[in-house]
């Protein structure tokens, strides 16, 4: 097939403000392009592919960014600003799609979902978040009647936010393994990485690591400088080492020297691609029972989940974390979550998506 992907247009591809969507993207066209199909990515300028895609055609896009629905109120209407980057990466998607089998959308906004209604191409879209607004579900239960097979997401915790999709269709994620070092080592420092926002719970992994009082180490881009700085505030000095974001390679190297991974979300993620990477490298994790990870840490054997908030528990399994054999973290992500697993579980969706449409 000939796939044209549109990225999110929260930021553009290697800047860290798209979250989780900037790997997947890569991740799946590393996939898509294994398997012998034909990718184009439409995606804001500046935007890179990994080195590993060059085969893929990047088709980069000017415009205003939307602001992320995570940080909106959730009946906020939906906004498009003046030379939108989200209206222009569709307009070049559809004009490139002439010649393609499908479109596959990766931004959680209302435009694209609406144009499912109003494009000759088939579009797809992989949602990448629970429901965090009234106005996107409201369309999404509209469009699925008529179209019941083009949204796809990637566990089924975060696809019961949408409950009138009553079969969903879930497809994981996946990551290039090859980039992933597996490293035994257990005796390393403390690990978090995400967006700095409050949405993420950074403020309860600095609790735990100031309880021990060892430094945490963290990794992301700081998206609220000012919730950030609360969160220093409220542990003790040096707590917490701010080590920025950083791209795959050199985060998975250093992400690798430690001991533990705290996931310490406030709302639910729909996946959780921090948790896989970290499990990639062999690094446990210690996570919060709430969406998308409640479904990849398998308690007592990868880490160990605790019930949302409970940072008391999420220190005593930190006193026993070492009997988690790191082998067993690496061999769930080779088994459940690399680029080719992912990129089948896609092309399979995608060909019911073409077929029904």
């Amino acid at each position: 097939m000939r796939i044209v992907l549109i990225s999110t247009p929260i930021g553009f591809l290697g800047s860290g403000k798209g979250g989780g969507v900037e790997l997947t993207l890569n991740s799946l066209v590393t996939g898509l392009l294994s398997l012998g199909h034909c990718v184009d990515v439409v995606a804001p300028k500046n935007s890179k592919l990994f080195d590993i895609n060059k085969e893929a055609k990047l088709h980069l896009v000017e415009g205003v960014e939307q602001v992320s629905w995570q940080h909106q109120n959730y009946y906020s209407p939906a906004i498009i600003p003046d030379n939108s980057l989200l209206s222009g990466m569709l307009e070049k998607a559809i004009c490139i799609g002439k010649k393609a089998d499908i479109l596959l959308n990766f931004s959680y906004d209302w435009l694209p979902i609406w144009m499912t209604l109003n494009l000759n191409i088939p579009i797809a879209h992989l949602i990448s978040m629970g429901s965090e607004s009234s106005v996107i579900s409201n369309l999404i239960s509209r469009v699925h009647i008529q179209y019941p097979y083009n949204f796809a997401f990637h566990s089924n915790t975060q696809a019961c936010d949408y409950p009138f999709i009553k079969n969903p269709i879930i497809v994981g994620n996946g990551f290039e393994l090859k980039n992933y070092i597996f490293q035994g080592n257990k005796d390393g420092p403390l690990a978090w990485v995400g967006r700095v926002a409050p949405e993420k719970g950074l403020e309860d992994a600095a609790y735990v690591a100031n309880k021990l009082g060892e430094t945490l180490n963290v990794w992301g881009i700081i998206q609220d400088e000012s919730y950030a700085s609360k969160v220093e505030q409220s542990c003790t000095s040096g707590s917490i080492d701010w080590k920025g974001f950083l791209e795959t390679d050199k985060l998975q190297k250093e992400l690798g020297k430690c001991r533990a991974l705290l996931n310490t979300p406030k709302w639910n993620e729909a996946y959780g691609n921090v948790i896989v990477e970290a499990l990639a490298c062999g690094v446990p994790v210690i996570g919060y029972k709430r969406g998308g990870p409640s479904e990849i840490i398998q308690h007592g054997e990868t880490g160990f989940l605790v019930e949302p908030n409970d940072k008391d528990s999420m220190l005593s399994y930190l006193q026993i974390i070492n009997k988690i054999n790191r082998r067993d973290c690496r061999d769930w992500v080779e088994k459940n979550a690399s680029t080719n697993i992912f990129a089948n579980r896609v092309v399979k969706w995608l060909t019911k998506v073409i077929k029904e449409n």
